[in-house]
């Protein structure tokens, strides 16, 4: 069964300043999410389904499913604020989405195969869909426990020079499982070449920048589905009336390695990322993509 890229495109990008989903990067007006389709059909994904916000879903249809939905299947998914469990509604004053697990959650209705899943605006290079599409099309037996994995980069090679990103730091044992991840969200790159988490500026955090981290290239069978709605309903017990408490993918997956419910492959990718957090970032990632386009390793246009 070929498998589904999960593509999570519904934030503003509120340090970005605007909808970056959309922004041209590529030498045609592609933004960065094209590049993701390209590569994951040449990877063998058989279909791709994005989570966005209803309010530009004409905008979305228009200048970006139109250029590939002759190519390989397409569906949209729409994060909800109030789509919850029930017995959940939203506290007065909420306005911030609940996270990438409420958003992976607006897409279970639309997958019943194992799937990708990545960030809207991230370049994670046509090596790492070869990857994990090998690893999602491997039969597995979840009789035991389930069987996912992850797309690891080098925090070194996620930075950016323009103000903190959010990562989680990963740690894998000898066999290439992943032990657990940590959600660092104020990670900001120093003039040695390592790093520092500065969630908390009376301890910021050290490190080295060779670090494991997690960009959201997760892949997934469809039991995840079961596993996010339980962990998502112990989220909202104990952090739901808060307007600003957001439910993590790699929080999620850590539970369920430290519960012995889940085995993570941890695949470590060659591949070239780069990624658009602050305006700044936005030349680099467009010459980056030349550079790509010159090499070779892309048309000049994907889908002329």
């Amino acid at each position: 069964m070929k498998p589904t890229l999960l593509i999570l495109a519904a934030g503003m990008g509120s340090r970005y300043g605007g909808l970056k989903q959309l922004d041209p990067m590529g030498p045609s007006g592609e933004p960065v999410m094209d590049y993701s389709v390209f590569d994951a059909i040449r990877a063998g994904f058989g279909k791709v389904v994005f989570v966005i916000r209803r309010d530009f879903e004409d905008a979305f249809r228009k200048d970006v499913v139109s250029r590939f939905e002759d190519k390989i299947q397409v569906e949209l998914a729409f994060q909800d604020l109030n789509d919850l469990p029930e017995g959940f509604s939203v506290p007065e004053g909420r306005e911030k989405p609940w996270g990438t697990a409420h958003a992976v959650l607006a897409a279970r209705d639309l997958i019943n195969e194992p799937f990708a899943m990545i960030n809207a605006d991230d370049f994670y290079g046509a090596e790492a869909y070869e990857t994990i599409a090998k690893d999602l099309m491997t039969e597995v037996d979840e009789s035991k426990f389930a069987h996912y994995s992850m797309v690891g980069f080098e925090l070194k090679k996620t930075l950016s020079d323009h103000g903190s990103v959010a990562r989680g730091v990963c740690r894998a044992d000898d066999s290439g499982h992943l032990v657990s991840v940590e959600e660092m969200t104020k990670i900001v790159k120093l003039p040695d070449g390592g790093a520092e988490n500065q969630e908390n500026p009376d301890a910021p955090v050290a490190l080295t920048g060779e670090e494991l981290v997690s960009m959201n290239f997760w892949g997934f069978r469809p039991s995840f589905f079961d596993h996010l709605k339980d962990a998502f309903v112990e989220f909202l017990k104990k952090s739901g009336k808060e307007l600003k408490s957001e439910s993590y993918v790699p929080m999620v997956v850590d539970d369920l390695i430290r519960a012995g419910e889940a085995e993570v492959n941890v695949l470590r990718s060659a591949s070239t990322w780069f990624g658009v957090t602050y305006q700044e970032d936005k030349s680099h990632v467009q010459g980056s993509i030349r550079a790509l386009v010159e090499s070779g390793k892309y048309p000049a246009n994907l889908w002329a």
